[in-house]
């Protein structure tokens, strides 16, 4: 029954959507990408990382960019790939940790998209990065204290989005169904369908 009752309210945020994607913010370790390439497949849409668009892009990993160019750098590129990426129709797209922070993105997100914050406990979230060695703000002798400050500075702005699911240590297929039916609940959809027809 729950199963069929997944697939019903899937199939209501299909529709829905239309022609916007469904963009995922939140701290590194809340699981953006995990859940958005499941939640992608069930929605029957792409899914494209943020992140790995950038690195395509400059054809560098984002800790050389970080490294090479420094953070301003990145942040700038990562504003003109996302910018381009939310005109790609229904998709889901998962943005690195800082990419809401920025105004213009978060606008833009705003306009054409729905935005789904994963939001996790510090515990969550130190547990899941500490087996990644690929986090460039994560470089530091006190990674929990870097974290925490990341959460003191982003959550607030994070809470501006649609919708906001908790990520818990639960398997990714279940938090694929929770942010399901979170946006099948979403009482906010009509509000661009006149921006995503333009």
């Amino acid at each position: 029954m729950a199963r069929r009752s997944i697939a019903r309210e899937a199939e209501t945020v299909r529709q829905r959507l239309g022609n916007r994607p469904i963009v995922l913010v939140g701290l590194m370790g809340a699981g953006k990408t995990s859940v958005g390439r499941r939640l992608a497949e069930k929605l029957n849409i792409s899914f494209i990382d943020a992140d790995h668009e950038i690195e395509a892009a400059a054809g560098k990993s984002i800790k050389e960019i970080f490294a090479d160019h420094g953070e301003a750098y990145f942040r700038e590129g990562e504003r003109r790939v996302i910018q381009r990426l939310i005109g790609n129709g229904a998709q889901v797209l998962a943005t690195g940790g800082g990419a809401f922070m920025n105004d213009e993105t978060r606008q833009r997100i705003a306009e054409h998209g729905i935005s789904v914050w994963l939001r996790a406990s510090l515990p969550v979230l130190m547990k899941r990065v500490a087996k990644r060695q690929d986090r460039p703000l994560l470089q530091a002798a006190d990674p929990q204290a870097v974290m925490r400050g990341l959460i003191d500075k982003r959550y607030p702005v994070y809470a501006l989005a649609d919708v906001t699911v908790e990520s818990r240590d639960v398997q990714h297929g279940q938090m694929v169904n929770d942010v399901i039916r979170a946006l099948a609940q979403w009482d906010g959809w009509d509000k661009q369908k006149n921006e995503s027809h333009e």
